[in-house]
């Protein structure tokens, strides 16, 4: 029989998704099912952007421009001024979600081999876009004992080699919902040009910050327009997962060109898609401050009431919606496998994910969970409830 490649083999499974036939068969027996694990929002979708799909006048589906329409790219540059961020359109590729805009960014600056250090945990994703581009993930552990925060630039500058080809952080980050202070992002700035790295951003939850505090960009940051690549998305942003939208955004004029050229290789970003995220760039400032105002009070409630937990701990996130939790178990693996398939609390269970996916070091992070809190406050109180009664009885 054909093999195989070596490379499909590596491919991770998803620790956000392995589990859900498990909670498929918790549904089918009848059980309520509380999905913590996957960052699905369940705040809707701006009117204005379903509306503009409905109401279209298009009469051919027709490709778009591979780097995304061009009145679409310039009203994205306009948000960028709006935050601050001064870039011109022609420094935007349209993606399909900030997935693909990362796999580009891969591609563009990094051979087989090359390798990119991260903070983690990081996004689980960044593990499987790395092997499917055949480079290697070095990893600068942060702790949850001091919130996650940016480990000391000595930490990054011991792990740089002449493989070394940049340096990934996520900001807000999933899964910590950490936030980088504009010191955090200076240091990472002097560390990158000292060693003529690229430093790639993925800010798609930059409108989710909280407590007074305020998102600084690595674009904003003077001196770093040949290291600076940002990896955006509209998905979190207007709750529209669905459309798979994003955005590859630097000054860097060789990133942008050779981007383009992968990006012309598969056509063309969505079209209908493109037209609902264009227009959910009008989309009012008061629809994102109820937003954030949602998020604080589901953070508030979940921070809370997981801290009740005997054996819990749990660093609280400054954006973003997830938080890692520590439990007073061996494996959080088994012990999600074990929520879904053997326990019930009042007719309840819970789905989180396991932390171990969110980590490229060996035996890191295996009793921890990540979870997102998207869903209302009174659902994250019975979901927690649940979390708790559980580890009453669950046994290693």
């Amino acid at each position: 029989m054909p093999s195989i490649s070596r490379k499909g083999t590596k491919m991770p499974e998803s620790p956000i998704r392995k589990l859900v036939p498990y909670a498929e068969e918790a549904n089918k027996k009848g059980r309520t099912v509380y999905y913590l694990n996957i960052g699905q929002p369940d705040i809707k979708t701006p009117s204005i952007a379903l509306d503009a799909v409905k109401i279209h006048s298009l009469d051919v589906l027709a490709y778009s421009r591979s780097e995304g329409a061009e009145e679409y790219r310039k009203k994205i540059a306009k948000y960028y001024y709006n935050n601050s961020i001064e870039v011109d359109y022609s420094d935007i590729i349209v993606t399909t979600g900030g997935s693909e805009a990362l796999l580009f960014a891969f591609g563009s600056i990094m051979d087989e081999d090359d390798e990119i250090i991260i903070p983690e945990p990081f996004y689980a994703n960044y593990n499987g876009f790395s092997i499917a581009s055949s480079i290697k993930v070095v990893p600068v552990i942060s702790n949850i004992d001091d919130n996650f925060a940016l480990p000391p630039i000595e930490e990054f500058e011991k792990l740089i080699t002449p493989k070394t080809k940049a340096i990934l952080i996520c900001n807000p980050g999933n899964p910590t919902g950490y936030l980088y202070s504009r010191e955090e992002i200076k240091k990472l700035a002097e560390i990158v040009k000292k060693h003529d790295l690229f430093l790639i951003a993925d800010e798609v939850y930059r409108e989710f910050v909280y407590d007074g505090v305020s998102h600084y960009s690595i674009l904003q940051e003077s001196g770093l327009e040949d290291y600076a690549i940002v990896i955006d998305s509209v998905s979190k942003r207007y709750s529209m997962c669905g459309a798979r939208i994003g955005y590859l955004v630097s000054k860097n004029k060789a990133v942008i060109q050779t981007a383009l050229k992968f990006a012309q290789a598969r056509l063309s970003p969505p079209t209908l898609a493109q037209i609902a995220a264009e227009a959910a760039l009008e989309t009012p400032q008061s629809y994102f401050d109820e937003v954030k105002e949602e998020y604080v009070k589901r953070r508030d409630v979940l921070i809370e009431e997981l801290q009740k937990i005997p054996g819990v701990k749990v660093a609280k996130p400054n954006g973003a919606f997830y938080c890692i939790a520590e439990l007073p178990v061996k494996s959080a693996e088994n012990f999600a496998r074990w929520l879904l398939e053997s326990f019930e609390y009042n007719n309840n269970t819970v789905m989180v994910a396991p932390a171990t996916g969110f980590y490229s070091t060996p035996g890191v992070g295996l009793n921890q969970i990540r979870i997102a809190y998207v869903l209302n406050e009174n659902s994250l109180k019975i979901a927690v409830e649940v979390i708790a009664e559980a580890l009453k009885v669950y046994k290693d």
